[in-house]
C-alpha cells in the first residue's frame, strides 16, 4: 500500500543554532517536508528582521531544499515599525512566549496589553501571531503544568476580542479546552497540534523523560480530543510539530540545578509518524488536510499563482521496521521520539511498491 501526499509543510519547528544545526537542518526534508516555520527562541533571541533574515540565510546554506518561514521573538524592544519593516522582508509572524515556560523563553512576557500596538500593526500588515498558549507556573493561584493551558485561554480570548481580524495560531495544543476555545473563536483563530501530543498521555512522560515536553501531554479524554478534530478534518487544525532537540545527556538527566529538557525531537520521522499515528486513530484519509493543505491555507502559503514544490511519497512498511535509535553528526547526537519503537510508514521515491 503507498500513499502520496502534497508538499507537506510544518508549521512549528525548532532548528536551533551552531553546531547542532547542521545534524537539525537537513532532517525537515528527511522527515518529507520542505517548508518549516522557525520558531525564534534562540540565544539571543531572533527580534529583528535582520537577524531573521541572517538566520534565514544560514539554513539556507546549511540545506537549501527546504523553504523557511521566519518568525521574530515578541519583546519589549519590538516596535510596530519593525513589524512593518518585518513584513516587507517577508518575515511571517511573531511568536509570544509567556516568561520562563518553556526552553529559551526568560526573555517571555508577562502582560499581552503592552504589545497592543504590536498587535494592531500586525493586524494591519496581516502578519502572524503564534501563542505558545500555557502561563507560567504560581503554587499561589495552583497554576501547574496541568493546568498551565486552560489558564492561558482567557487570555487568547481577549486578544482576539480586542483584533478580530489578526490571525492567531494556539501553538502546540493539548487539551481539550484549547480545541474547543479555537473553535469557538471563528476564522482567524487557528491551532497547531504536534505528533507526539497524538500520541502520549501524562502517564507517557511521568518518569520517563524522553517523552517530557512543554506543554506536557494531558489526560486521555485531551488526547482524543485531539485526534477526533484531526480525523473531523477541521480547515483551522494543522501539523506544528515543535520538534525540539536536545542533546541526550540533557534530556536523560536532571540535578537539583538542571531540569530535564523539554522537548520531543520528530524531524527525521515526522511524516511517517504523523501517517502511523493518524492510521492507528482512523484518520489517514485525512493526512494531506492535516499536513499540508489546512495549514497552507491558514498561513496564506504558498501565496496565489504558486504551486506545491514537491509530491512525498509514503508506503506500508515491512513488519518489525524499527524508528533509528540516534542521529549524529560529528560530536553532536540526537535520540529521535519513538527510537526504537515499530513504525508502520516510510517515505521511498515513488518508483516502486
Amino acid at each position: 500500500m503507498s500513499i502520496s501526499i502534497n508538499s507537506p509543510a510544518d508549521f512549528h519547528v525548532h532548528l536551533r543554532q551552531g553546531a547542532i544545526s547542521e545534524l537539525i537542518v537537513p532532517h525537515v526534508s528527511k522527515g518529507g517536508f520542505d517548508v518549516a516555520y522557525v520558531m525564534p527562541n534562540l540565544k539571543p533571541p531572533v527580534t529583528s528582521t535582520e537577524q531573521a533574515l541572517r538566520y534565514k540565510a544560514d539554513l539556507e546554506r546549511i540545506d537549501p531544499n527546504v523553504t523557511y518561514l521566519m518568525t521574530l521573538y515578541l519583546c519589549p524592544e519590538l516596535t510596530a515599525d519593525e513589524i512593518r519593516k518585518a513584513n516587507k522582508a517577508g518575515v511571517y509572524g511573531v511568536k509570544s512566549y509567556p516568561r520562563g515556560v518553556t526552553t529559551n523563553s526568560d526573555g517571555g512576557i508577562e502582560s499581552y496589553e503592552a504589545y497592543y500596538p504590536i498587535f494592531e500593526a500586525m493586524q494591519e500588515v496581516d502578519m502572524v501571531l503564534n501563542l505558545h498558549g500555557e502561563v507560567p507556573s504560581d503554587a499561589n493561584t495552583n497554576i501547574h503544568v496541568l493546568n498551565a493551558e486552560p489558564s492561558f485561554l482567557p487570555h487568547l480570548f481577549k486578544i482576539h476580542e480586542a483584533f478580530p481580524a489578526l490571525r492567531i495560531v494556539l501553538e502546540h495544543a493539548t487539551t481539550r479546552a484549547a480545541v474547543e476555545a479555537v473553535k469557538k473563536c471563528g476564522p482567524t483563530v487557528a491551532c497547531s497540534i504536534t505528533a507526539h501530543h497524538l500520541a502520549l498521555i501524562v502517564d507517557d512522560w511521568a518518569g520517563q523523560s524522553w517523552n517530557f515536553c512543554k506543554p506536557v501531554a494531558k489526560y486521555p479524554d485531551d488526547r482524543r480530543a485531539l485526534q477526533d478534530i484531526v480525523r473531523e478534518g477541521h480547515p483551522r487544525f494543522f501539523l506544528g510539530s515543535d520538534s525540539a532537540p536536545h542533546p541526550p545527556h540533557a534530556k536523560s538527566t536532571s540535578s537539583p540545578t538542571h531540569a530535564c529538557a523539554a522537548g520531543v525531537y520528530t524531524s527525521p520521522i515526522l511524516l511517517p509518524l504523523v501517517a502511523h499515528l493518524l492510521e492507528s486513530f482512523g484518520a489517514l484519509d485525512k493526512l494531506e488536510g492535516f499536513t499540508s493543505v489546512n495549514g497552507r491555507s491558514f498561513y496564506k502559503y504558498p501565496v496565489e499563482g504558486q504551486r506545491y514544490s514537491r509530491t512525498v511519497f509514503l508506503r506500508k512498511t515491512k513488519p518489525g521496521t524499527l524508528v533509528d535509535a540516534k542521529y549524529a553528526l560529528g560530536a553532536e547526537s540526537l535520540v529521535p521520539f519513538w527510537a526504537g519503537k515499530e513504525i508502520g510508514w516510510e517515505i521511498f521515491d515513488g518508483t516502486a511498491d
